[in-house]
Protein backbone atom coordinates (compact mmCIF):
# COMPACT_ATOMS: atom_id res chain seq x y z
CA UNK A 1 0.00 0.00 0.00
CA UNK A 2 0.94 3.61 -0.29
CA UNK A 3 1.61 5.34 2.68
CA UNK A 4 1.41 8.61 1.48
CA UNK A 5 -2.45 8.07 0.80
CA UNK A 6 -4.57 6.26 2.94
CA UNK A 7 -7.88 5.76 2.12
CA UNK A 8 -11.23 6.75 4.06
CA UNK A 9 -15.13 5.84 3.83
CA UNK A 10 -16.95 8.94 4.85
CA UNK A 11 -20.41 8.03 3.25
CA UNK A 12 -22.65 4.63 2.94
CA UNK A 13 -25.79 4.24 1.47
CA UNK A 14 -28.03 1.39 0.54
CA UNK A 15 -31.31 -0.02 -0.65
CA UNK A 16 -31.76 -3.81 -0.18
CA UNK A 17 -34.40 -6.24 0.81
CA UNK A 18 -34.41 -5.12 4.71
CA UNK A 19 -34.82 -1.73 3.97
CA UNK A 20 -34.80 1.70 2.05
CA UNK A 21 -31.53 3.34 3.96
CA UNK A 22 -28.59 2.22 6.21
CA UNK A 23 -29.99 2.80 9.41
CA UNK A 24 -32.81 0.66 8.90
CA UNK A 25 -30.57 -1.86 6.89
CA UNK A 26 -28.67 -2.59 9.67
CA UNK A 27 -31.55 -2.52 12.61
CA UNK A 28 -32.75 -5.48 10.54
CA UNK A 29 -29.51 -6.68 10.64
CA UNK A 30 -28.92 -6.64 14.15
CA UNK A 31 -32.36 -7.87 14.83
CA UNK A 32 -31.50 -10.95 12.87
CA UNK A 33 -34.55 -10.58 10.45
CA UNK A 34 -34.91 -11.96 7.03
CA UNK A 35 -35.62 -9.54 3.82
CA UNK A 36 -36.54 -12.96 1.77
CA UNK A 37 -40.06 -13.67 0.77
CA UNK A 38 -42.89 -14.85 -2.23
CA UNK A 39 -41.56 -13.34 -5.79
CA UNK A 40 -44.33 -10.20 -6.60
CA UNK A 41 -42.49 -8.82 -9.89
CA UNK A 42 -44.25 -11.07 -11.38
CA UNK A 43 -46.09 -14.31 -11.77
CA UNK A 44 -43.57 -16.73 -10.69
CA UNK A 45 -46.05 -19.64 -9.88
CA UNK A 46 -44.87 -22.03 -12.88
CA UNK A 47 -41.16 -21.48 -11.54
CA UNK A 48 -39.65 -23.84 -9.27
CA UNK A 49 -38.13 -20.48 -7.07
CA UNK A 50 -40.98 -19.03 -6.36
CA UNK A 51 -39.25 -16.56 -3.63
CA UNK A 52 -36.18 -13.73 -3.85
CA UNK A 53 -35.22 -10.59 -1.95
CA UNK A 54 -36.68 -7.82 -3.08
CA UNK A 55 -36.75 -4.09 -2.38
CA UNK A 56 -40.27 -3.43 -0.87
CA UNK A 57 -41.82 -0.05 -1.10
CA UNK A 58 -39.49 1.84 -3.73
CA UNK A 59 -40.82 4.67 -5.00
CA UNK A 60 -38.02 5.74 -8.13
CA UNK A 61 -39.99 9.12 -8.21
CA UNK A 62 -38.93 10.27 -4.63
CA UNK A 63 -35.32 10.16 -6.10
CA UNK A 64 -35.53 11.19 -9.64
CA UNK A 65 -38.43 12.59 -11.90
CA UNK A 66 -41.09 10.64 -13.30
CA UNK A 67 -39.82 11.02 -16.87
CA UNK A 68 -36.43 9.76 -16.15
CA UNK A 69 -37.69 7.25 -13.81
CA UNK A 70 -39.55 5.62 -16.75
CA UNK A 71 -36.73 6.08 -18.86
CA UNK A 72 -34.62 3.91 -16.39
CA UNK A 73 -34.22 0.11 -15.43
CA UNK A 74 -34.44 -0.68 -11.64
CA UNK A 75 -30.99 -1.21 -10.99
CA UNK A 76 -30.23 2.66 -11.88
CA UNK A 77 -33.01 3.77 -9.79
CA UNK A 78 -31.42 1.95 -6.72
CA UNK A 79 -28.14 3.07 -7.40
CA UNK A 80 -29.22 6.57 -7.72
CA UNK A 81 -31.13 6.75 -4.48
CA UNK A 82 -28.23 4.49 -2.46
CA UNK A 83 -26.06 7.55 -3.86
CA UNK A 84 -28.10 10.68 -2.83
CA UNK A 85 -27.73 8.73 0.71
CA UNK A 86 -23.94 8.05 0.91
CA UNK A 87 -23.31 11.57 -0.30
CA UNK A 88 -25.50 12.77 2.39
CA UNK A 89 -23.61 11.19 5.50
CA UNK A 90 -20.85 12.37 3.91
CA UNK A 91 -21.34 15.79 3.70
CA UNK A 92 -19.78 16.31 0.88
CA UNK A 93 -20.94 19.08 -1.87
CA UNK A 94 -19.49 18.69 -5.57
CA UNK A 95 -18.71 21.85 -7.31
CA UNK A 96 -17.74 23.13 -10.31
CA UNK A 97 -14.63 23.61 -8.11
CA UNK A 98 -14.23 19.72 -7.11
CA UNK A 99 -16.32 18.01 -9.68
CA UNK A 100 -12.81 16.67 -12.12
CA UNK A 101 -11.64 15.30 -8.48
CA UNK A 102 -14.59 13.18 -8.00
CA UNK A 103 -15.18 9.88 -9.40
CA UNK A 104 -17.41 7.06 -9.88
CA UNK A 105 -16.82 3.50 -10.01
CA UNK A 106 -20.31 1.06 -9.85
CA UNK A 107 -20.11 -2.58 -10.40
CA UNK A 108 -23.09 -4.72 -11.70
CA UNK A 109 -22.95 -8.02 -12.87
CA UNK A 110 -26.32 -7.93 -14.74
CA UNK A 111 -27.44 -5.00 -15.64
CA UNK A 112 -30.55 -3.83 -16.78
CA UNK A 113 -31.88 -7.50 -17.51
CA UNK A 114 -35.55 -6.71 -16.96
CA UNK A 115 -35.47 -3.97 -19.61
CA UNK A 116 -33.70 -5.86 -21.84
CA UNK A 117 -36.56 -8.78 -21.34
CA UNK A 118 -39.61 -6.82 -21.66
CA UNK A 119 -38.29 -5.32 -25.04
CA UNK A 120 -37.84 -8.58 -26.65
CA UNK A 121 -41.54 -9.15 -25.81
CA UNK A 122 -42.66 -5.86 -27.10
CA UNK A 123 -40.26 -6.76 -30.39
CA UNK A 124 -41.12 -10.06 -30.76
CA UNK A 125 -44.98 -9.26 -30.15
CA UNK A 126 -45.36 -5.63 -31.96
CA UNK A 127 -42.34 -5.65 -34.24
CA UNK A 128 -39.41 -3.89 -34.25
CA UNK A 129 -40.77 0.08 -34.54
CA UNK A 130 -42.23 -0.06 -31.68
CA UNK A 131 -39.10 -1.45 -29.27
CA UNK A 132 -38.35 1.70 -26.98
CA UNK A 133 -35.57 4.06 -28.14
CA UNK A 134 -34.18 3.69 -24.67
CA UNK A 135 -34.10 -0.12 -24.28
CA UNK A 136 -29.86 0.21 -24.95
CA UNK A 137 -29.06 3.32 -22.75
CA UNK A 138 -31.70 1.61 -19.71
CA UNK A 139 -30.15 -2.02 -19.94
CA UNK A 140 -26.33 -1.28 -20.44
CA UNK A 141 -24.74 -2.45 -17.21
CA UNK A 142 -22.48 1.28 -17.32
CA UNK A 143 -25.39 2.87 -17.24
CA UNK A 144 -25.37 3.25 -13.11
CA UNK A 145 -22.66 4.81 -13.10
CA UNK A 146 -22.96 7.22 -15.99
CA UNK A 147 -26.21 8.56 -14.48
CA UNK A 148 -24.59 8.86 -11.46
CA UNK A 149 -21.81 11.50 -12.86
CA UNK A 150 -24.99 12.69 -14.48
CA UNK A 151 -26.63 13.53 -11.35
CA UNK A 152 -24.08 14.38 -9.14
CA UNK A 153 -21.43 16.25 -11.72
CA UNK A 154 -18.94 13.99 -10.72
CA UNK A 155 -16.53 14.25 -13.76
CA UNK A 156 -13.18 12.30 -12.55
CA UNK A 157 -12.82 8.70 -13.40
CA UNK A 158 -15.81 6.78 -14.13
CA UNK A 159 -16.52 3.10 -15.30
CA UNK A 160 -18.17 -0.25 -14.49
CA UNK A 161 -16.65 -3.43 -13.11
CA UNK A 162 -18.29 -6.68 -14.18
CA UNK A 163 -17.21 -9.21 -12.40
CA UNK A 164 -20.76 -11.33 -11.74
CA UNK A 165 -20.71 -11.25 -7.94
CA UNK A 166 -17.50 -9.31 -7.18
CA UNK A 167 -18.94 -6.80 -9.38
CA UNK A 168 -19.10 -3.96 -6.30
CA UNK A 169 -16.10 -5.31 -4.46
CA UNK A 170 -14.11 -4.83 -7.30
CA UNK A 171 -15.56 -1.30 -7.84
CA UNK A 172 -14.78 -0.60 -4.57
CA UNK A 173 -11.59 -1.88 -4.32
CA UNK A 174 -10.35 -0.40 -7.68
CA UNK A 175 -11.53 2.91 -6.36
CA UNK A 176 -9.29 3.19 -3.97
CA UNK A 177 -6.46 2.14 -5.49
CA UNK A 178 -7.42 5.73 -7.76
CA UNK A 179 -7.46 7.84 -4.81
CA UNK A 180 -4.21 6.21 -4.31
CA UNK A 181 -2.43 6.53 -7.33
CA UNK A 182 -3.52 10.36 -7.29
CA UNK A 183 -6.45 10.40 -9.95
CA UNK A 184 -9.00 11.37 -7.64
CA UNK A 185 -9.87 12.87 -4.03
CA UNK A 186 -13.03 11.31 -4.05
CA UNK A 187 -14.95 8.49 -5.52
CA UNK A 188 -18.24 7.51 -5.74
CA UNK A 189 -18.20 3.33 -5.33
CA UNK A 190 -20.23 0.46 -4.74
CA UNK A 191 -22.77 -2.05 -7.09
CA UNK A 192 -26.52 -2.02 -7.87
CA UNK A 193 -28.73 -5.08 -9.27
CA UNK A 194 -32.18 -6.10 -9.96
CA UNK A 195 -32.61 -9.40 -11.33
CA UNK A 196 -35.59 -10.67 -9.87
CA UNK A 197 -37.15 -10.93 -13.54
CA UNK A 198 -38.11 -14.46 -14.89
CA UNK A 199 -35.36 -15.39 -17.98
CA UNK A 200 -32.98 -14.70 -14.70
CA UNK A 201 -34.98 -17.05 -12.16
CA UNK A 202 -35.33 -19.58 -14.97
CA UNK A 203 -31.72 -19.89 -15.60
CA UNK A 204 -30.70 -19.86 -11.99
CA UNK A 205 -33.03 -22.82 -11.89
CA UNK A 206 -31.62 -24.52 -14.71
CA UNK A 207 -28.35 -24.17 -13.34
CA UNK A 208 -29.03 -25.51 -10.03
CA UNK A 209 -27.47 -22.57 -8.21
CA UNK A 210 -30.63 -21.29 -6.22
CA UNK A 211 -32.74 -22.66 -3.48
CA UNK A 212 -36.55 -24.08 -4.28
CA UNK A 213 -37.49 -23.58 -0.44
CA UNK A 214 -40.66 -21.95 -1.42
CA UNK A 215 -42.48 -22.96 1.78
CA UNK A 216 -40.52 -21.00 3.94
CA UNK A 217 -38.64 -18.58 2.20
CA UNK A 218 -37.78 -16.68 4.75
CA UNK A 219 -35.31 -19.84 5.93
CA UNK A 220 -34.21 -20.63 2.26
CA UNK A 221 -30.60 -18.68 2.60
CA UNK A 222 -28.86 -20.70 5.17
CA UNK A 223 -24.58 -20.54 4.49
CA UNK A 224 -22.65 -22.89 6.14
CA UNK A 225 -25.76 -25.41 7.25
CA UNK A 226 -26.02 -28.88 6.00
CA UNK A 227 -29.50 -28.46 4.16
CA UNK A 228 -28.41 -25.48 1.85
CA UNK A 229 -29.56 -25.97 -1.27
CA UNK A 230 -28.52 -22.64 -3.39
CA UNK A 231 -28.17 -19.42 -2.89
CA UNK A 232 -31.39 -16.40 -2.63
CA UNK A 233 -31.13 -13.95 -5.62
CA UNK A 234 -31.78 -10.46 -4.38
CA UNK A 235 -32.03 -7.02 -5.10
CA UNK A 236 -30.21 -3.83 -4.07
CA UNK A 237 -27.56 -1.21 -4.66
CA UNK A 238 -25.13 0.21 -2.08
CA UNK A 239 -22.62 3.20 -2.23
CA UNK A 240 -19.50 3.77 -0.77
CA UNK A 241 -18.09 7.38 -0.71
CA UNK A 242 -13.92 6.83 -0.34
CA UNK A 243 -11.67 9.47 0.24
CA UNK A 244 -8.26 10.49 -0.08
CA UNK A 245 -7.63 11.03 4.07
CA UNK A 246 -5.69 14.21 3.72
CA UNK A 247 -8.51 15.40 1.86
CA UNK A 248 -11.31 14.45 4.11
CA UNK A 249 -9.14 15.75 7.33
CA UNK A 250 -8.87 18.83 5.73
CA UNK A 251 -13.01 19.32 4.86
CA UNK A 252 -13.86 17.70 8.68
CA UNK A 253 -15.26 14.70 7.10
CA UNK A 254 -17.51 11.96 9.08
CA UNK A 255 -15.10 9.11 8.76
CA UNK A 256 -16.84 5.85 8.98
CA UNK A 257 -13.77 3.85 8.27
CA UNK A 258 -10.61 2.80 6.64
CA UNK A 259 -10.32 1.06 3.56
CA UNK A 260 -6.83 -0.61 4.17
CA UNK A 261 -6.53 -3.17 1.89
CA UNK A 262 -7.60 -4.87 -1.74
CA UNK A 263 -7.03 -8.16 -2.95
CA UNK A 264 -8.03 -9.45 -6.39
CA UNK A 265 -7.29 -12.98 -8.09
CA UNK A 266 -8.56 -15.78 -10.57
CA UNK A 267 -9.12 -19.21 -10.02
CA UNK A 268 -8.23 -20.21 -13.63
CA UNK A 269 -10.84 -23.42 -12.26
CA UNK A 270 -14.07 -23.71 -13.53
CA UNK A 271 -16.82 -21.41 -15.16
CA UNK A 272 -19.42 -21.37 -11.95
CA UNK A 273 -17.79 -23.70 -9.12
CA UNK A 274 -14.50 -22.42 -6.87
CA UNK A 275 -11.66 -25.37 -6.57
CA UNK A 276 -12.56 -27.27 -3.40
CA UNK A 277 -9.40 -26.07 -1.19
CA UNK A 278 -10.89 -22.64 -1.87
CA UNK A 279 -7.12 -21.69 -3.52
CA UNK A 280 -8.13 -18.89 -5.29
CA UNK A 281 -10.14 -16.57 -2.13
CA UNK A 282 -7.19 -17.65 -0.29
CA UNK A 283 -4.87 -16.06 -2.53
CA UNK A 284 -6.89 -12.74 -2.81
CA UNK A 285 -7.40 -12.52 1.65
CA UNK A 286 -3.58 -12.85 1.77
CA UNK A 287 -3.15 -10.11 -1.05
CA UNK A 288 -5.49 -8.20 1.20
CA UNK A 289 -4.02 -8.70 4.17
CA UNK A 290 -0.49 -7.92 2.61
CA UNK A 291 -1.74 -4.47 0.52
CA UNK A 292 -3.34 -3.72 3.95
CA UNK A 293 -0.14 -4.63 6.26
CA UNK A 294 -2.43 -6.44 8.37
CA UNK A 295 -1.00 -9.79 10.38
CA UNK A 296 -3.68 -12.64 9.90
CA UNK A 297 -4.09 -12.25 14.09
CA UNK A 298 -5.03 -8.77 13.40
CA UNK A 299 -8.58 -9.64 11.74
CA UNK A 300 -11.21 -10.34 14.10
CA UNK A 301 -13.91 -10.64 11.67
CA UNK A 302 -15.02 -11.47 8.40
CA UNK A 303 -18.05 -10.72 6.34
CA UNK A 304 -17.94 -14.39 4.16
CA UNK A 305 -19.31 -14.59 0.55
CA UNK A 306 -21.11 -17.51 2.54
CA UNK A 307 -23.67 -17.97 -0.41
CA UNK A 308 -25.64 -20.71 0.64
CA UNK A 309 -24.49 -23.19 -1.74
CA UNK A 310 -22.51 -26.50 -0.92
CA UNK A 311 -19.61 -26.37 -3.00
CA UNK A 312 -18.80 -22.12 -2.47
CA UNK A 313 -19.71 -22.17 1.70
CA UNK A 314 -16.60 -25.31 2.09
CA UNK A 315 -14.01 -23.93 -0.64
CA UNK A 316 -14.78 -20.61 1.46
CA UNK A 317 -14.20 -22.44 5.03
CA UNK A 318 -11.35 -24.08 3.53
CA UNK A 319 -9.92 -20.77 2.43
CA UNK A 320 -9.81 -19.30 5.49
CA UNK A 321 -8.35 -21.95 7.52
CA UNK A 322 -5.63 -21.73 4.59
CA UNK A 323 -4.81 -18.22 5.40
CA UNK A 324 -5.45 -17.83 9.00
CA UNK A 325 -4.35 -21.35 10.52
CA UNK A 326 -5.06 -21.54 13.87
CA UNK A 327 -6.07 -18.18 14.61
CA UNK A 328 -9.21 -19.32 12.19
CA UNK A 329 -10.49 -20.89 15.32
CA UNK A 330 -10.97 -17.33 17.16
CA UNK A 331 -12.17 -15.93 14.37
CA UNK A 332 -15.90 -14.42 13.84
CA UNK A 333 -17.25 -15.55 10.26
CA UNK A 334 -20.77 -14.44 9.17
CA UNK A 335 -22.74 -14.24 6.08
CA UNK A 336 -24.86 -11.22 5.31
CA UNK A 337 -26.51 -12.80 2.41
CA UNK A 338 -28.33 -15.60 4.85
CA UNK A 339 -30.85 -12.15 5.79
CA UNK A 340 -30.63 -10.61 2.17
CA UNK A 341 -29.74 -12.96 0.30
CA UNK A 342 -27.47 -12.26 -2.65
CA UNK A 343 -27.87 -9.44 -4.68
CA UNK A 344 -24.79 -10.36 -7.13
CA UNK A 345 -22.93 -7.63 -8.45
CA UNK A 346 -24.40 -5.50 -5.64
CA UNK A 347 -23.32 -7.99 -2.92
CA UNK A 348 -19.79 -6.93 -1.93
CA UNK A 349 -20.85 -3.07 -1.42
CA UNK A 350 -23.01 -3.58 0.82
CA UNK A 351 -21.52 -6.45 2.36
CA UNK A 352 -18.54 -3.77 3.03
CA UNK A 353 -20.68 -1.33 4.47
CA UNK A 354 -21.64 -3.77 6.79
CA UNK A 355 -18.33 -4.99 7.91
CA UNK A 356 -18.09 -1.40 8.11
CA UNK A 357 -20.79 -1.05 10.77
CA UNK A 358 -19.71 -4.11 12.13
CA UNK A 359 -16.80 -2.24 13.06
CA UNK A 360 -18.42 1.08 13.99
CA UNK A 361 -20.25 -0.25 16.68
CA UNK A 362 -18.53 -3.07 18.08
CA UNK A 363 -21.80 -5.63 17.17
CA UNK A 364 -20.72 -8.71 14.87
CA UNK A 365 -23.84 -9.38 12.03
CA UNK A 366 -25.24 -13.17 12.20
CA UNK A 367 -25.76 -15.92 10.21
CA UNK A 368 -29.66 -16.66 10.38
CA UNK A 369 -30.72 -19.95 9.63
CA UNK A 370 -27.68 -22.22 11.12
CA UNK A 371 -29.63 -24.37 12.71
CA UNK A 372 -27.25 -27.98 11.74
CA UNK A 373 -23.93 -26.98 10.92
CA UNK A 374 -22.45 -28.50 8.25
CA UNK A 375 -19.35 -30.73 9.57
CA UNK A 376 -17.23 -29.73 7.53
CA UNK A 377 -17.90 -25.96 8.20
CA UNK A 378 -16.63 -25.63 11.40
CA UNK A 379 -15.62 -21.89 12.02
CA UNK A 380 -17.16 -19.86 13.93
CA UNK A 381 -20.46 -18.50 12.11
CA UNK A 382 -22.01 -16.46 14.68
CA UNK A 383 -25.41 -18.52 14.41
CA UNK A 384 -28.76 -16.71 14.30
CA UNK A 385 -28.24 -13.46 16.73
CA UNK A 386 -25.59 -10.75 16.43
CA UNK A 387 -23.47 -11.07 19.21
CA UNK A 388 -21.34 -7.43 20.86
CA UNK A 389 -17.76 -7.94 19.80
CA UNK A 390 -14.30 -4.98 19.99
CA UNK A 391 -12.77 -5.54 16.74
CA UNK A 392 -10.42 -3.68 15.01
CA UNK A 393 -9.77 -5.22 11.38
CA UNK A 394 -12.27 -6.93 9.59
CA UNK A 395 -12.40 -8.72 6.33
CA UNK A 396 -15.12 -8.72 3.06
CA UNK A 397 -15.15 -11.62 0.31
CA UNK A 398 -16.76 -11.88 -2.67
CA UNK A 399 -16.55 -14.19 -5.47
CA UNK A 400 -18.13 -14.45 -8.45
CA UNK A 401 -18.90 -16.78 -11.51
CA UNK A 402 -15.47 -17.33 -13.49
CA UNK A 403 -13.40 -17.31 -10.62
CA UNK A 404 -12.70 -13.71 -9.70
CA UNK A 405 -12.25 -13.49 -5.91
CA UNK A 406 -11.90 -10.24 -4.33
CA UNK A 407 -11.14 -9.28 -0.20
CA UNK A 408 -11.57 -5.90 1.40
CA UNK A 409 -9.55 -5.04 4.41
CA UNK A 410 -11.77 -2.72 6.46
CA UNK A 411 -10.03 -1.21 9.69
CA UNK A 412 -11.59 0.96 12.00
CA UNK A 413 -11.15 5.04 12.38
CA UNK A 414 -8.95 6.44 14.29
Amino acid sequence: MNAARRVVVTGIGAVSPLGLDVPTLWQNILAAQSGIGPITLFDARAFETQMAGEVKNFEPENYLDKKEARRTDRFVQFALAATQEALRVSELKITAANQAEVGVFLGSGIGGISTLASQLEVLNQRGPKRVSPFVIPAMITNMAAGQISILTGAKGPNFCTTSACASSAHAVGEAAETIRRGWAKVMIAGGSEAPISPIAVAGFNSARAISTRNATPETASRPFDLSRDGFVLSEGAAILILEDLEHALRRGAPICAELAGYGTTADAYHITLPPENGEGAASAMQTALRHAGVEPTEVGYINAHGTSTTAGDIAETQAIKAVFGAHAQKLAVSSSKSQLGHLLGAAGAIEAIITLLALQHSILPPTINLQQPDPVCDLDYVPNQSRPAQIRVALSNSFGFGGHNTSLVLRSFP
